[in-house]
């Protein structure tokens, strides 16, 4: 028999990346639930992204308090939100002692670490051998507490997760455009040589030896993008392909108008880090460089966008785990040059 939830609470507390392929999760839970109201606990670092996803009503930020003193006050505030379920589909120590002390009757999450003990409902995942994308875990886990209140259905990843007006969208085309002095018949292809220390990526002279081959292709415009700590990995890469038309863009109004601004890129090409995932949401083409560690593969972290829009590169198998220099340049640009086709 089905139990109607008033306050669904979800957790994921982490990096923007994590965040991002957490969203088709709010989306099947707002398709198994329509009248409950669900919140998101996340970190101010994630928090404007959460407050322009559609199925989250509300946001609850994670202050990352630690010690005895953190997790009273973490229990105090998740209590008075008065909750009746919780879904944590990353769950730590803490967040799960927090959860069980602030009385929320049924807690949801994997069943993969030791903290399972404080939740009543789990499910056995081994997300470590990345057998499935890491969204599939994460709506998993919905569709799980969905069947547990008697609410069955299934989830069918539907891109675009994320979108902006168009007139909008327009705006920021062509004063970009004008900024940077591009040619509106140009594509642009952004180039995020950054990590943000959460994955492992591309040398510099790799992505200047892609740029180059790219670059054959009159076409074609780059917008080197950097995170917060990144501007001199940025300016190294600017200089090393100095022969090439780019320019650098730096995002200071946060990560939202960061978003709106990759909203008018033809490719999105980087590591697996947050932004990949940002662009993926968008249904903008990905292009995406992967080591061969079994935890970190193209297919546990593979974008939300559509498959045909798609690209994901790893080393050759007998790579060391973080070593990417086997990856073959040349092969990446004939395959990103298919994806630049108009029946991508």
């Amino acid at each position: 028999m089905q139990k109607l939830l008033s306050k669904i609470l979800v957790i994921r507390n982490d990096k923007l990346g994590d965040f991002m392929l957490a969203w088709p999760s709010f989306q099947a839970l707002r398709q198994l639930f329509p009248e409950a109201r669900i919140y998101a606990l996340v970190p101010a670092y994630t928090s404007p992204m959460a407050e322009i996803c559609p199925w989250i009503d509300e946001v609850v930020l994670d202050e990352n308090q630690h010690g005895l003193s953190g997790l009273i006050k973490t229990t105090s505030r998740l209590k008075a939100y008065n909750f009746d379920s919780a879904l944590c589909l990353h769950s730590t120590p803490s967040i799960a002692l927090a959860l069980f002390l602030a009385g929320i009757p049924q807690r949801f999450a994997p069943a993969s670490r030791i903290d399972q003990i404080f939740y009543n409902h789990t499910l056995t995942q081994l997300r470590s051998r990345s057998e499935k994308p890491e969204y599939e875990y994460n709506t998993e886990l919905a569709l799980f507490m969905g069947r547990h209140f008697g609410v069955s259905g299934s989830y069918s990843l539907n891109p675009p997760l994320l979108s902006f007006p168009d007139e909008e969208v327009e705006q920021i085309k062509n004063q970009f455009y004008a900024q940077h002095r591009i040619e509106h018949d140009r594509k642009l292809i952004f180039v995020h040589a950054g990590s943000g220390g959460s994955a492992t990526n591309l040398s510099i002279e790799q992505y200047a030896d892609l740029i180059h081959l790219l670059s054959d292709n009159p076409a074609l415009f780059f917008v080197l993008t950097a995170g917060p700590s990144e501007e001199k990995l940025n300016q190294k890469l600017s200089r090393f392909i100095a022969d090439c038309e780019h320019s650098i863009y730096h995002s200071d109004k946060g990560i939202v108008a960061f978003a709106k601004t990759l909203s008018i890129a033809s490719v999105f090409i980087s590591g697996s880090t947050g932004t990949l995932h940002v662009a993926g949401a968008l249904d903008i083409p990905t292009v995406a460089f992967y080591p061969s560690r079994k935890s970190a593969t193209a297919v546990r972290w593979q974008t939300t966008n559509k498959s045909s829009r798609r690209l994901g590169f790893s080393p050759e198998s007998y790579s060391g785990e973080n070593d990417m220099a086997t990856i073959d340049i040349a092969n990446c640009v004939d395959k990103i040059a298919a994806l630049l086709e108009p029946s991508s």
